[in-house]
């Protein structure tokens, strides 16, 4: 499946935000969890529209400043 720059965004800021949230929302925190997120979706555990073991069940959008 081949999905837009876009959609890539959305998907590792989805991810990303629920990391983050499960940390705690720690500032010092949110690069790492983006970091663990784009590792997760390059290597193939976070794919679009496959909701991840572990995540929560709300829908958030992280802000994609990165």
């Amino acid at each position: 499946m081949v999905i837009s720059q876009e959609e890539r965004i959305a998907h590792i800021g989805k991810r990303a935000r629920e990391l983050w949230e499960r940390e705690g929302l720690m500032p010092d925190r949110e690069k790492a969890c983006w970091d663990k997120a784009v590792e997760e979706f390059e290597s193939g555990k976070l794919t679009a529209g496959r909701k991840q073991a572990g995540a929560d069940a709300t829908s958030h959008t992280a802000d994609a400043k990165h």
